[in-house]
């Protein structure tokens, strides 16, 4: 643990793996008591508590569908009783991110991504809206810089990435003064498991620093928008400059 303000209270969807369990590592090593959800990915959310509990930490997890209202419901109840009534920040990192070639684009694809990716933080932010309110907290959404230019075999995804922009730019108008809501936009960070070395190799030609992203890189974002008391409906690129090539 770091010599950090302990005793905080954080909600990290997603967080068993990938940037959803870094993010929930530098939350901890800056203090933070850990609510960590997940959907699937069991055996890694049991890992990343046994590991965390091993430093000295205090995290719990909750298993639930957040493409399902009652998923949402559940787990903001969870919250409410993990910190007490209390919740000083909410990470919006789960995610559908289903490839989709042009020409196999359907009405479920999309609202596979809509659910997902936009409606569920939209619900889950109002449902803990009073305690975030209280604790003066922040939430940050995880978003993408597909938002803004989509991915071709990713459009559903791309069009809620940029719904979920809208969505927190919005509730950062309707919590304020109370609540800061702000969303981080990375680029190519821990790309497919199954990239081949060309793709790769393409992917880093789009990147002006030369490099992919880690997912320090994200997490040191989500820290930045959790300490800042004068940021609120902002989105920040982490993505090595893809986004202005």
């Amino acid at each position: 643990m770091s010599d950090q303000e302990s005793g905080r209270i954080a909600l990290v969807t997603g967080g068993a793996v990938r940037v959803g369990r870094t993010i929930v590592e530098a939350l901890v090593d800056d203090g933070y008591d850990v609510l960590i959800h997940y959907a699937a990915s069991e055996e890694a959310a049991r890992e990343a508590r046994e590991h965390l509990l091993s430093r000295g930490a205090r995290v719990e997890l909750h298993r639930a569908d957040l493409s399902d209202r009652t998923g949402v419901s559940g787990l903001a109840a969870r919250a409410r009783r993990f910190g007490a009534g209390r919740i000083d920040l909410l990470v919006h990192n789960a995610a559908n991110f289903e490839r989709v070639s042009p020409d196999a684009l359907d009405a479920g694809a999309w609202d596979r991504a809509m659910a997902l990716n936009a409606t569920a933080p939209y619900l889950l932010t109002l449902a803990l809206a009073p305690e975030l309110r209280a604790a003066k907290g922040a939430v940050v959404a995880i978003g993408c810089v597909s938002a803004e230019r989509p991915f071709k075999h990713y459009i559903p995804y791309s069009i809620s990435k940029a719904a979920l922009v809208s969505v927190m730019q919005g509730l950062s108008l309707a919590l304020a003064p109370d609540v800061r809501v702000n969303v981080v936009s990375p680029g190519t960070v821990l790309p497919p498991e199954d990239a081949d070395d060309e793709r790769r190799e393409r992917m880093l030609r789009k990147i002006p620093l030369g490099r992919i992203g880690e997912p320090s890189d994200v997490a040191r974002a989500v820290l930045f928008f959790a300490k800042n008391h004068f940021v609120t409906g902002q989105v920040l690129a982490v993505d090595g400059g893809r986004s202005i090539v």
